[in-house]
This record gives structure tokens, C-alpha cells and sequence, in this order.
């Protein structure tokens, strides 16, 4: 599976990491399990180092509604994405303008800087 996650309900942390080939169908099971766990208002930390997409506009424009959706009706948790290629990072900063969610939002290069911001938005 590309995409893995933890839900920490204690911590209210949810820990992404992605392997590989990662599909809108994919995306979407990962958000099914956060709605259903209750963890939208959790941090999240999205590892995309190892992350390869190949998402459509029309996939990208379908992922961002789906997450304005979202906001209109539950609070979202500080998201912060580590991405290690120049691809990734035109993919994340496109979702992050598409989706226009009301939570801070980073991109680090590693998983540490990545918990460091963490941190501070949970103080």
C-alpha cells in the first residue's frame, strides 16, 4: 500500500507516509479513515519524500474541493508535508492553494523540521 498512516488519538497526531505511486482513490481511503476516526483537527504530518503522483488538474481541482468540503464543516488540524523533489513540491503547493483551508499549513524538507513545526503549532 503507498500510503500508510497512525492516528494517535493521546498525541492527536496523525503520521502519513507515502511509498511509491500514489492515486486520488488512495487519497481519499486515507481521508475516509480520518473522518471516521475522528481526526480531522489533529496535526498531521504527510511524508512525501518517497511520494510519486501522476494526478490530473481535474484530480487536483477534485482532491481541493473535497477538502474546502471538509472545512465548511469540521476544523482541520496543522498539516505539514516533507517533500524531497522539485515534482512533489509543485504537486503540494498546488493543493494547498486549491484547497484554501483555513489551518496552517508548511512544507519542510525533512521529517524532523517537520516535527520541530509541529510542535510549535500544537503551543
Amino acid at each position: 500500500m503507498p500510503l500508510k498512516w497512525t492516528i494517535d488519538h493521546a498525541q492527536r497526531m496523525v503520521r502519513i507516509t507515502a511509498q511509491g505511486e500514489v492515486t486520488l482513490m488512495q487519497v481519499e481511503e486515507y481521508l475516509d479513515a480520518v473522518v471516521v476516526a475522528d481526526a480531522m483537527p489533529y496535526a498531521k504530518l504527510f511524508d512525501c519524500t518517497h511520494m510519486v503522483t501522476h494526478a490530473t488538474d481535474d484530480e487536483m481541482m477534485e482532491l481541493a474541493a473535497r477538502m474546502r468540503a471538509y472545512a465548511g464543516v469540521m476544523k482541520g488540524g496543522p498539516l505539514c508535508l516533507v517533500v524531497a523533489t522539485p515534482e512533489m513540491l509543485d504537486y503540494t503547493r498546488r493543493y494547498i492553494n486549491l484547497a484554501q483551508a483555513d489551518r496552517p499549513t508548511q512544507i519542510c524538507k525533512t521529517v524532523a523540521e517537520a516535527e520541530a513545526w509541529l510542535a510549535k503549532q500544537k503551543a
